[in-house]
């Protein structure tokens, strides 16, 4: 494939064909897109992750002036493992069915595509303000590599006006997402025969107990009016999503953890949410520890919490958005958790948009509609020619 006219589905073809799963170095995708840079002539900055093995790209085409338009994707993708995948997740598939097939298709290697794909016609214009490009690894697993790519891009270059964040939004702006904490809880008991019930304490049975209210935490937040009807689940949401303990039927089982979640809406606390569940916790363990004493409830994070997007200090990026894709409707909310809120937690105008459907993301067979992505690169030109102009 010739880099010195792509187009975003050729783009698309070479950006697939890196199998960038979060558990594995995003690095060779990285580097091909710093060759890709350097035949344009384009500035990138390279942020390694602290062991080394992935890295954020960051790149600007244009002046380092105040004022310029950040456009940012992550690099990773989910697994494919235990998915009835027709094809190759990591080779580009167009069945003749108006969709290109491949794991990262649409979350979110196609924005990617469709960005770095107008790269030559962009460094031809006279851009009076920047465009900056800002890539991540490990989006997936909880937004962990943009925060240190965004205090780069505030410590080392002029402030941006505008921030777009490219997850599949079938290119409508999306000014409000939930923010994210993922939470490990271990119960340790203590161990006894089955037929001794009285001697012993189920880590199990007090987990359920506890499982059993965090899903009536999110019942309490309806019943006070804690919801925001732009979201189409209106309430913050707490998600039990893997549990283990036991050794067998006949044991009480001595320790029992659970995986969970908690999506919380921009005008909730997690903090405030998460002590709801600890405060039931901590009432457990006394009685826990009132028939033995070396019992306990432990609740971990185990990542850093993603911050929700608020629907406020966006009308830089929204008013561009709104720019380059015409009389669109403007303004929606979206319950999964994107870069988007690191951004604005920095003060810029944050907002999400771009090509293909949240639908079909983590989707085995995921695809990108060849409509949406021809509609992502008529945004990226539009964004050039308005930059010129602007």
């Amino acid at each position: 494939m010739s880099l010195t006219t792509p187009n975003a589905s050729s783009m698309l073809d070479r950006l697939v064909g890196f199998p960038t799963v979060s558990r594995d170095s995003n690095l060779a995708l990285i580097e091909w897109v710093e060759a890709y840079l350097d035949e344009h002539g384009v500035q990138h900055w390279r942020i390694d992750s602290d062991d080394g093995s992935k890295a954020n790209l960051l790149a600007r085409i244009g002046p380092a002036v105040e004022g310029g338009v950040v456009l940012s994707g992550h690099t990773d993708v989910v697994p494919v493992d235990g998915q009835p995948w027709s094809s190759d997740p990591f080779k580009l598939i167009d069945k003749g069915d108006g969709r290109l097939y491949g794991r990262g298709t649409c979350d979110m290697k196609g924005f990617i595509a469709c960005a770095l794909a107008e790269v030559p016609r962009w460094v031809q214009l006279a851009l009076p303000k920047p465009i900056y490009l800002a890539l991540s690894y490990d989006e997936e697993i909880g937004c962990v590599g943009a925060p240190r790519m965004i205090e780069r891009l505030m410590a080392d270059h002029p402030r941006p006006a505008a921030v777009i964040v490219g997850e599949p939004t079938s290119m409508a702006p999306v000014v409000a997402q939930k923010g994210a904490t993922n939470l490990r809880t271990t119960v340790t008991g203590h161990a006894a025969h089955s037929s001794q019930v009285n001697q012993g304490v189920s880590a199990i049975h007090v987990a359920a107990r506890l499982v059993t209210k965090i899903e009536d935490v999110m019942s309490e937040l309806k019943a006070e009016g804690r919801v925001d009807e732009a979201f189409n689940v209106v309430h913050s949401s707490l998600h039990v999503g893997k549990i283990a303990g036991g050794t067998a039927t006949n044991i009480m089982a001595r320790e029992c953890s659970f995986d969970w979640e908690i999506r919380h809406l921009p005008q909730d606390s997690v903090d405030e949410l998460l002590g709801r569940v600890t405060d039931y916790a901590s009432q457990l363990e006394a009685e826990m520890q009132q028939r033995v004493p070396q019992t306990n409830i432990v609740t971990e994070t185990l990542n850093a919490t993603v911050p929700a997007l608020a629907d406020r200090d966006n009308v830089e990026a929204l008013s561009l958005c709104h720019m380059l894709l015409g009389e669109q409707a403007v303004g929606g909310a979206v319950a999964y958790a994107t870069e988007a809120g690191q951004f604005q937690r920095e003060g810029l105008a944050t907002v999400i948009c771009g090509p293909g459907s949240i639908s079909q993301a983590h989707q085995p067979d995921e695809y990108i509609d060849i409509d949406q992505l021809e509609a992502g690169s008529r945004f990226m030109r539009a964004l050039g020619e308005k930059m010129t102009v602007s």
